[in-house]
């Protein structure tokens, strides 16, 4: 259906080179004029969703509309750091009796991007699109399991910049380590699993050169006592979960809910989960879930359902599905909801990253948080209840850096509110203003107000002394 071009190392090293060459002529550049280039890119990538989305659902096997949906999603992230970046750029000063303080929010230079496949044009975008608009040159590295769409997207931005501020390449993880390890690189934007994040932590850690991460999660969904189980919450909490075939960072891995209402729950999530889910060809407008990304992916997976069901869990086949879902014919798997895991379960434990679920019961709020935060990761979260209160309340409690109300997921994610992660799910944030100051370092200029009228710090004072 398509192809790329892969580089080597040097190849690598070039593209480096180009970006950090046109990152001083992208700096100088005034703020409103790199802010007008990027406004025509949303339109331009706006513009390229019928023909790319198809693509990316080819590739990846989400169905088309989400697919267009990433299209849309670029050209809004693109405009909201448009929108934002005067405000974050501009210099702030203050100048009274103790002197003149003048902070500059500049650009790093050249900035490394390293995106997984499940999004990959969202992921590269929440890169890209802040780092620009700050003045930085940007070098993306796509996953080779879904390279197509996001290249000729970041194409279409690349081609009203001028010549090597935006670039793609394609290659193995020599590629990605060479990059990493460039010393004209000036900061890394990761976002993927942790085998390969700590390869790019070291590489950056020789080179002293700042990374943000976003490694992914375990987020639980917990459901309080009063929450409603009408068709509304019920369908948000499948949606939540099984979105991209449950390939989604922040989705809903771990359901908890109330003992005393727990057979209710998932009879009422199994009548949810028919009206919402439609597996087959991710191209059928009726088709809600398409098939996984690889068969390693649909094979562990399985692994991890099939290992609970052997230590007595049991599993719940959910939704429907049409003729073209053949496992003979593509990566299927048919979505479960898993009752009776244990909380140290591997499918409780683990990032499924597949269309499977374990729901647990609980007793009490502590209890439920306990098992909330027992986890390495710490991405989202979610609180269900009528009564949003309370539900703040237990989220203020949970270990993430993102606690959704009522929602989880898609429907949760906000252009202005931060994302990122806590404990080994990362740090840094993106979305928000801080995800465009992400991209800027401060430089301070100070003018005392001692020096101003000749005066000298005695050589054994420190600053703040009286």
């Amino acid at each position: 259906m398509g192809r790329v071009e892969q580089v080597d190392e040097a190849g690598a090293g070039r593209a480096v080179e180009l970006a950090h060459l046109a990152s001083v002529g992208w700096a100088s550049t005034p703020v409103a004029d790199r802010c007008a280039l990027l406004a025509t890119a949303a339109d331009a990538v706006a513009a390229r969703a019928e023909d790319l989305g198809p693509v990316l659902s080819r590739e990846l096997g989400k169905v088309v509309a989400d697919c267009r949906g990433e299209m849309g999603f670029a050209a809004a992230m693109l405009r909201h750091c448009v929108a934002h970046a005067p405000e974050v750029l501009a210099a702030t000063e203050v100048d009274d009796d103790l002197g003149r303080v003048r902070l500059l929010r500049v650009p790093y230079g050249v900035v490394v991007a390293i995106v997984p496949w499940n999004a990959p044009l969202i992921l590269s975008i929440l890169k890209v699109a802040p780092a620009l608009v700050c003045g930085n040159t940007v070098v993306v590295k796509p996953s080779p399991l879904a390279p197509l769409a996001v290249t000729e997207a970041l194409a279409t931005i690349a081609e009203l910049l001028p010549p090597g501020c935006l670039s793609v390449l394609h290659g193995g993880p020599a590629v990605g380590a060479a990059l990493v390890a460039h010393p004209l690189v000036r900061k890394v934007a990761f976002t993927g699993g942790d085998v390969t994040a700590r390869a790019v932590g070291r590489a950056a850690a020789e080179a002293i050169t700042p990374t943000v991460m976003e490694l992914g999660g375990n987020d639980p969904a917990i459901v309080l006592d009063d929450a409603p189980f009408d068709e509304a919450i019920m369908e948000a909490l499948v949606h939540g979960t099984f979105l991209t075939a449950g390939q989604v960072c922040m989705a809903a891995k771990r359901l908890y809910v109330p003992a005393a209402r727990f057979d209710e729950f998932v009879e009422s999530y199994l009548a949810a989960a028919d009206r919402v889910i439609m597996l087959g060809d991710p191209m059928d407008p009726g088709v809600t879930m398409g098939p996984l990304v690889s068969d390693a992916q649909r094979r562990h997976v399985a692994a991890l359902v099939d290992g609970a069901v052997e230590r007595g869990a049991v599993d719940h086949e959910l939704g429907g599905s049409t003729s073209d879902a053949d496992p003979e014919l593509g990566y299927f798997l048919t979505p479960t909801l898993v009752t009776g895991c244990r909380p140290g379960d591997p499918l409780v434990v683990l990032e499924q990253f597949g269309p499977t679920v374990p729901v647990l019961a609980y007793d009490s709020i502590d209890e439920v948080v306990a098992m909330a935060n027992d986890s390495e990761l710490g991405l989202g979260s979610s609180v269900w209840s009528a009564d949003e209160d309370r539900a703040v309340a237990v989220a203020e409690r949970l270990e993430a850096g993102m606690t959704f109300i009522n929602c989880h997921n898609r429907a949760g994610m906000s252009l202005r509110v931060p994302f990122g992660g806590v404990k080994q799910s990362g740090f840094g944030r993106e979305f928000g203003i801080v995800g465009i100051e992400e991209y800027t370092q401060l430089h301070a200029i100070h003018a005392p107000a001692g020096v101003r009228h000749g005066a000298r710090l005695a050589a054994n004072a420190y600053p703040g002394q009286a």
